[in-house]
């Protein structure tokens, strides 16, 4: 008998992923556990460092860009999921790596562009900058229009610097990435790895923002999956309110969003209730378990922490569509892992010891 998440027992598992396979409380492996990948979700993917997190949304992401019908789209702040591109055992895993990543400067409405440069709105230069987000859809003509503006020299420098500052992330094109250039036959992994964490949440809000538009105006006909790896990072910035937008709206268009964090207290409430896939790794941190314990569903016998897994690969779902409790073991990946640790003895070239030696 198979099980698909988001589906239900002795389903059809045509348009699914192969997720992993059920762990007994002996540890040993049962039948294969799969993900519905047809329609849309919202998948929170939790678990200490060195437990798995990134290693089980690589294998969705495996499942995803093999996929029909469907668009994903990776997030990478870590610049760990370009592996997904090289030879893959079995099946090939198609995938585009975008390493320079740019978005247009209209996705962020004013009060975004203020935040982006920490400048209050109520400020001189804030009010020239809203004023500039206002009138001009591109960052040169922002700069443009600041400077036309009759306004204090000190705050029209400070505005100019701040504009000058966004300019040299080089993150803002009018010919940026939009839903087309997404929504190819190809995963997409956009490695945001050399970014601070403010152009980095401009290139998320970009994105989560075309896509998500992209299918209210039926522009796309794929299904997007936005796939976010330290998906904390972005719930504080400008991205948190297109992420927002998908998670409280995004089935309807058909968008999904599929969230990895080591930290899920730092993401906001929503993003944990509106989630209705939960896998969870290992997790020791108070603060962590108790953000997961708040949401914890009353078909739940017992508490979560008491289901957690305790080695890595190990895992418990939680399908909310269902309302079932799975642990499971997570599959092997079929391409390279880019997110292990590096080791010191392996850069010496030094061979395994046993404690008698």
């Amino acid at each position: 008998m198979s099980f698909v998440i988001g589906r239900g027992s002795d389903a059809e598992t045509t348009q699914t992923g192969h997720l992993g396979r059920y762990r007994a409380l002996d540890g040993s492996e049962g039948a294969k556990l799969f993900v519905d990948l047809d329609g849309p979700h919202a998948m929170l993917i939790v678990g200490k460092r060195g437990y798995g997190k990134s290693f089980t949304l690589g294998v969705v992401a495996e499942e995803l860009a093999r996929s029909p019908g469907v668009a994903p789209v990776i997030i990478d702040p870590m610049g760990v999921f370009a592996t997904l591109a090289e030879p893959a055992d079995g099946e090939s895993v198609p995938i585009e790596v975008v390493d320079r990543p740019a978005v247009a400067a209209s996705v962020l409405d004013p009060r975004s562009w203020c935040s982006l440069l920490g400048l209050s709105p109520e400020s001189g230069a804030g009010g020239l900058v809203w004023q500039a987000a206002q009138e001009a859809e591109t960052l040169e003509a922002m700069s443009r229009r600041v400077e036309a503006i009759d306004a204090p020299t000190t705050d029209t420098r400070a505005a100019t610097n701040h504009l000058s500052l966004a300019e040299s992330w080089e993150v803002f094109d009018p010919e940026g990435l939009d839903a087309a250039d997404l929504a190819s036959t190809a995963a997409t992994v956009v490695d945001v790895s050399g970014l601070d964490a403010a152009p980095m949440n401009a290139v998320c809000r970009g994105i989560g923002e075309a896509l998500y538009r992209a299918r209210i105006d039926e522009t796309i006909d794929r299904l997007p999956w936005l796939m976010i790896d330290e998906a904390h990072t972005f719930f504080d910035g400008v991205a948190e309110a297109a992420l927002h937008t998908i998670l409280t709206r995004g089935r309807a268009p058909g968008v999904s969003l599929v969230l990895a964090t080591q930290r899920p207290s730092a993401v906001t409430d929503t993003a944990i209730s509106q989630s209705d896939v939960l896998i969870s790794h290992r997790l020791t941190a108070e603060a962590d378990l108790e953000a997961l314990e708040a949401a914890q569903p009353t078909y739940m016998n017992g508490s979560l922490d008491e289901r957690l897994p305790t080695e890595p690969g190990q895992v418990v779902v939680i399908d909310d569509a269902t309302e079932t409790i799975h642990a499971a073991q997570i599959r092997f990946r079929d391409t390279p892992h880019g997110g292990g640790s590096p080791s010191a003895r392996e850069i010496a070239g030094l061979e395994e010891t046993s404690a008698d030696d």
